[in-house]
């Protein structure tokens, strides 16, 4: 098949499991076209089977904020055409879905027939909970995509909730690479993070404000009392600055690390003996499992789709959102001994394991066969 994806290129959940995605459908003999305003940050090669078109939104006076949405619709239908592209698999209802259906619409005038499959990861559901003036375009394309699926459970029932869909939504979860996370880094390379005797506690996010990155700094204070150990911070964002404060206020700004956004991911986390998860709210949780295939116990928030992939007692423990007390306390047992840390390792990776990528992506190749199916047969 050749398939075109539109994605966000950032560091984002979302654009690491498209371009993730994109780069296992060309190696298995599918041709990959990625669409979006810049190269997304995991495509590392491009080849015969994986291409990137990069959309142009050019400066125009009259407009306070350049339409994206206009430019890429117009770069979509200009590479189905060029690339002979069979079907769209867009990463978000707006405003990617949105824009796919407009390319849809204009390629039809020519003749030609593209269906869509939309994927919806949570930020285009849970924004109309705070902009509702958003919904009659988020439930137009997601009910205007020729097949819809979301990450988890969780995800497809607020979807549901929110709004009046007469689309069947497909769960299909989001995945990891775990030959990635099998890298034979050296245990004198860890001690470039933290000695011998310290326990290494390990957040990434975006540092937004759903995240709870205070929360973090507040349970890791917790644990050195103690438990010798240092905190790796990984991430930017808007709140890194209050979050540092907090360390310092705290008296603990030497044993954290804030490393910013980082390309070495996978050796952070091979080095690491528990991930903290605290956010107010995920629709997946992929941080989490990228930790756990990492061999990394997770100590989480109950929210959203995360109880779909950190198992409490297994893989690690679920809090309420805001339990600082009961995320120490659970953080404590697990780290507290070195048995008990190597079990719930073990029991981690067992866990990611169902997530495999080799596993999750045949699923989305029966979906894009059936929906191009079911669209030649209304043709």
């Amino acid at each position: 098949m050749k398939i075109g994806i539109v994605c966000y290129p950032t560091f984002g959940g979302s654009g690491v499991v498209a371009t993730e995605l994109g780069i296992e459908l060309s190696n298995r003999g599918h041709e990959v076209h990625f669409i979006t305003y810049k190269q997304p940050v995991r495509l590392e090669l491009l080849g015969s089977h994986v291409h990137f078109h990069e959309v142009n939104v050019p400066e125009y006076p009259l407009f306070h904020y350049q339409p994206y949405e206009l430019a890429l619709s117009s770069k979509l239908v200009d590479m189905v055409k060029l690339h002979k592209i069979e079907i769209l698999h867009v990463h978000y209802a707006i405003p990617h879905a949105y824009a796919a259906y407009m390319a849809k619409k204009m390629l039809q005038e020519s003749g030609i027939y593209i269906p869509i499959v939309t994927t919806l990861h949570g930020t285009d559901i849970t924004l109309v909970g705070s902009h509702p003036f958003y919904k009659t375009a988020v439930e137009f394309s997601i009910n205007k995509s020729d097949a819809v699926t979301s990450v988890s459970e969780s995800l497809k029932q607020d979807t549901l909730r929110l709004f009046d869909i007469k689309n069947t939504i497909h769960v299909v979860t989001n995945f990891i690479d775990l030959s990635k996370h099998q890298n034979g880094f050296t245990d004198c390379q860890r001690t470039m993070m933290a000695n011998d005797n310290e326990r290494i506690v390990t957040h990434i996010s975006n540092f937004r404000p759903v995240k709870r990155v205070q929360d973090v700094i507040k349970v890791f204070y917790n644990i050195q009392k103690g438990i010798p150990a240092r905190l790796m911070m990984v991430g930017e964002g808007p709140e890194k600055e209050s979050a540092e404060q907090l360390c310092h206020d705290l008296g603990i700004e030497d044993q954290v690390v804030f490393l910013g956004n980082s390309n070495e991911i996978d050796r952070i986390l091979r080095f690491s003996d528990l991930f903290i998860l605290p956010s107010e709210t995920e629709s997946f949780g992929l941080a989490a499992l990228e930790a756990m295939a990492s061999g990394v116990p997770v100590i989480s928030s109950d929210t959203g789709g995360i109880p779909e992939v950190n198992i409490h007692g297994v893989s690690g423990f679920l809090s309420h959102v805001g339990d600082i007390e009961d995320m120490s306390k659970n953080a404590i047992s697990i780290l507290k001994d070195a048995p008990t840390l190597m079990n719930f390792k073990k029991q981690a990776q067992i866990q990611a394991q169902k997530f495999d990528i080799h596993k999750i992506v045949p699923q989305y190749e029966v979906i894009y066969e059936n929906t191009l199916s079911n669209c030649m047969e209304l043709r």
